[in-house]
C-alpha cells in the first residue's frame, strides 16, 4: 500500500527503549541507593567522633553481614509484608517461654563447641572459660590466646599456638582493638579457622570505652562466624551495669 502521492510507506519511529534499558536503569538505581546509604553511614559514624580504627571495625563487621542484609532486602522486594492477623493481636497474652539453653546446659559429653560459634562466659575470674578452651583446643588447627596471662593448654604445640598480649601488664604499649583485630586476621582466615580465647575485655572497656569494646567484640563474633572459627570470652559481669551487660550478651550466640 502506498501514500496518495505514490510514495512507499515510511516506518514509524520506535519509541520503546532497548530491552536491556529497563534492567540497566534498575541496576543503576540500586547501585546509587547502595553508595548513598554507605556514604551516609560513614558520615554518621564520623560525626560521632569515631577514630579510623573504629571505622574500620564497623565497616568489617557490616561487610561480614552484608550477604544476610542483601537477602533480607531481596525477600522484602519479592513479597509485600504480611498483614497481621487481628485475632492473634487480640488474643490474650501467653505465658513467657523459658529461655533457650545456655552453654552450661549443652556442654554435655560428646557435644562439641561448633565452628562459627561465640560464647560469653560470665565469671569473676577466668576458670570455666579456660576449661572450655582446653576441652576444644584440638578441634581447631590453631589456638589464639588474647590475654595478659594466657592459660595453660596442654597438648597444643607452639606452632599451633599464638599469644596476643593485652592489658598494661602484658606490654609497655598496650595493643588497641584495631591492632588486636589485625593480628587475629591471619589465624582466623587460614584454612580451618582458629579457636580464639579472650579474657581482657575489661581492660579494653576501661581503656577505650564500652562502646569501642562492644564494636570490637561484635566484629570478632562476625569474624569467627565468617571464617568457621570459634570464640570464647571470659568476662566479669561486675564490670558493667545491667543495661551494658545486656547489650554485651546480645552480641554472642551462647552464654555460660
Amino acid at each position: 500500500m502506498t501514500d496518495p502521492d505514490g510514495a512507499p510507506p515510511r516506518d514509524e519511529p520506535d519509541d520503546e527503549p532497548p530491552a536491556d534499558e529497563e534492567y540497566a536503569r534498575t541496576y543503576a538505581a540500586g547501585y546509587e541507593d547502595g553508595v548513598r546509604s554507605a556514604l551516609r553511614e560513614i558520615l554518621q559514624h564520623t560525626s560521632r567522633g569515631h577514630t579510623a580504627q573504629e571505622l574500620r571495625i564497623l565497616a568489617e563487621s557490616r561487610l561480614a553481614r552484608l550477604g544476610e542484609e542483601v537477602e533480607l532486602k531481596r525477600k522484602s522486594v519479592l513479597a509485600p509484608p504480611r498483614r497481621p492477623a487481628w485475632n492473634s493481636l487480640l488474643r490474650a497474652p501467653q505465658p513467657a517461654r523459658a529461655p533457650g539453653p545456655t552453654l552450661s546446659s549443652v556442654l554435655l559429653p560428646g557435644v562439641r563447641l561448633a565452628a562459627g560459634r561465640s560464647v560469653l562466659v560470665r565469671e569473676e575470674r577466668p576458670e570455666r572459660g579456660p576449661e572450655i578452651v582446653r576441652a576444644h583446643a584440638r578441634d581447631f588447627p590453631r589456638l589464639v590466646l588474647v590475654s595478659a596471662r594466657p592459660p595453660e593448654v596442654a597438648g597444643v604445640p607452639d606452632e599451633r599456638r599464638l599469644s596476643i598480649p593485652i592489658g598494661t601488664g602484658a606490654t609497655s604499649t598496650p595493643l588497641s582493638p584495631g591492632e588486636i583485630g589485625g593480628r587475629l586476621r591471619e589465624p582466623t582466615e587460614s584454612p580451618g579457622g582458629a579457636l580464639v580465647y579472650l579474657d581482657g575485655l575489661e581492660f579494653l572497656i576501661g581503656e577505650y570505652s564500652f562502646d569501642t569494646a562492644l564494636k570490637f567484640v561484635t566484629w570478632l563474633v562476625a569474624k569467627v562466624e565468617e571464617t568457621g572459627s570459634a570464640l570464647v570470652v571470659s568476662f566479669d559481669r561486675r564490670t558493667l551495669d545491667v543495661r551494658e551487660m545486656s547489650r554485651l550478651e546480645r552480641a554472642f550466640a551462647a552464654l555460660a
